[in-house]
């Protein structure tokens, strides 16, 4: 049997948002993949859909940003509909939920709280968290993330309670110290005898400053790393073009051939 139309397009948030929520019980009930799906087949469809926003983010590429966030808004309130479906919780309850968490969090614009910066509102959120019953500021990290993004969140949150350098040139003497450690471990013995975990070890904590240079500094590491990563591909894929253009594998050209290609990607 044919679903019902869903409802004429919103004019407001309030009509859009309902009309989301009409499309999204109507596949529940009548589409057959819509109806097998649970929490656990959904999180990596999840997770897919948040690194596609993130690249269109970093495109800049404001019709795919909308398109993504709508992906995303589907999930989420597929989620609250499977959990409806075992009166586990309801979408009214997660909006209230965050609404409710939001104020709370805000004492500076619902409350009698005065802030003078973004460090006193993220000092006051961290306080709060902890009378909240969390027994460390970095519970909020997730274990699950990307190391390098990890990193970020776990220095903000130390920063968040006053455990920071109080200037940058400090942080920068603790990354040229991390690299002389690094380098010195390589220059102690000869190559073969190399104690890798040991290394590893140094070279995480020259990263590790490295990230906390780039936090100081206002830079994003995952952004910078993500748009060199895309610089890299887009000069490699104009390398491979004019080596078959030429008629040629990589593997067959000389360096001094390829870097001649790679000099000119890099001014386009």
């Amino acid at each position: 049997m044919a679903a019902n139309i869903a409802p004429l397009y919103g004019q407001n948030p309030s009509s859009a948002f309902e009309r989301l929520l009409t499309v999204m019980n109507t596949l529940r009930e009548q589409c057959p993949w819509d109806k097998k799906q649970t929490m656990e087949t959904l999180r990596h469809l999840t997770i897919e859909e948040t690194y596609e926003l993130s690249d269109a983010i970093l495109e800049g590429d404001k019709k795919e940003i909308m398109k993504e966030i709508g992906d995303l808004m589907l999930h989420l309130v597929f989620y609250s509909r499977i959990a409806s479906e075992t009166n586990d919780f309801t979408i009214v309850e997660v909006l209230n939920g965050i609404c409710d968490k939001l104020i709370h969090r805000h004492p500076h614009i619902y409350g009698d709280v005065v802030v003078n910066n973004e460090l006193d509102v993220k000092q006051n959120w961290e306080k709060l968290k902890l009378k909240e019953g969390n027994n460390s500021v970095l519970e909020g990290v997730p274990g699950s993330l990307p190391a390098l993004i990890k990193a970020s969140r776990i220095q903000e949150k130390a920063r968040g309670v006053g455990f920071d350098w109080e200037e940058k040139t400090q942080v920068w003497d603790k990354v040229e110290e991390e690299m002389r450690e690094f380098r010195d471990e390589f220059n102690a013995a000869d190559n073969s005898v190399i104690d890798k975990e040991k290394a590893e070890a140094e070279f995480g904590d020259l990263l590790f400053s490295l990230i906390n240079y780039a936090r100081f500094i206002d830079i994003n590491p995952e952004d910078a790393l993500e748009k060199t990563n895309k610089k890299f591909i887009k000069r490699f894929q104009y390398l491979e073009s004019k080596a078959k253009g030429l008629g040629k594998n990589l593997k067959d050209m000389t360096l001094a051939e390829m870097d001649l290609f790679w000099n000119e990607a890099k001014g386009l």
